[in-house]
């Protein structure tokens, strides 16, 4: 039988087993999706939902890629690749300093737990929809999606990287933070389940 692990270099096993061992606030469920394969020579990813009295308030996927050989690019062998959704209040949504603020809450949420990480990147996507026709009794949506990409410091703390995205997406969801640190305001929650 072959060896699964095979030509896999030890940093990526580590950083993999780091990631298997990150336990997230109870209302954050992760789960193994399948990795891309073009990006780099290795890569694992997860997916993840924030789930409140059995509504799915925030989703998205945290990828972890390595190339033995460095990337010029991400200045090191590893990078994080993650995406974050959430249904917003369409109200919130129309204000301008939303995206900036959603920004800092994952330089934040990294810089909270004390996590290095260099050649951060990403962008804020908020988007609304109106309904109408046969949907027309449907209420105005709004959605925030952040995509970042940066390079751990520290590939031995990918698992506290992990956890950091995961608060993120709890805030994202508007749940208040787990740290007794200083009050962040967090987003209201939305009205009610994702439509189908």
């Amino acid at each position: 039988m072959t060896d699964p692990d095979a030509g896999v270099p030890l940093p990526f096993r580590q950083a993999v087993t780091a990631l298997g061992g990150a336990h997230p606030r109870p209302e954050v469920a992760l789960s193994p999706l399948p990795a891309p394969r073009r990006l780099a020579p290795f890569a694992h990813a997860l997916g993840a939902a924030v789930v409140v009295d059995g509504d799915e308030l925030a989703d998205g996927r945290f990828v972890l890629l390595h190339d033995p050989g460095g990337d010029a690019s991400w200045q090191g062998e590893f990078r994080v690749v993650t995406l974050a959704r959430a249904d917003l209040d369409p109200e919130l949504a129309t204000d301008p300093l939303l995206p900036e603020v959603a920004w800092s809450w994952l330089t934040e949420a990294l810089d909270g737990r004390g996590l290095a990480h260099r050649e951060a990147n990403g962008t804020v996507t908020r988007a609304g929809s109106s309904f109408f026709g046969g949907l027309g009794d449907q209420p105005p949506r709004a959605e925030l999606e952040l995509r970042a990409s940066w390079t751990p410091g520290d590939p031995t703390e990918v698992g506290a990287h992990l956890l950091a995205w995961c608060g993120l997406l709890a805030q994202c969801a508007g749940l208040p933070p787990e740290t007794s640190g200083p009050a962040v305001t967090a987003l209201p929650r939305r009205r009610g389940p994702r439509p189908v």
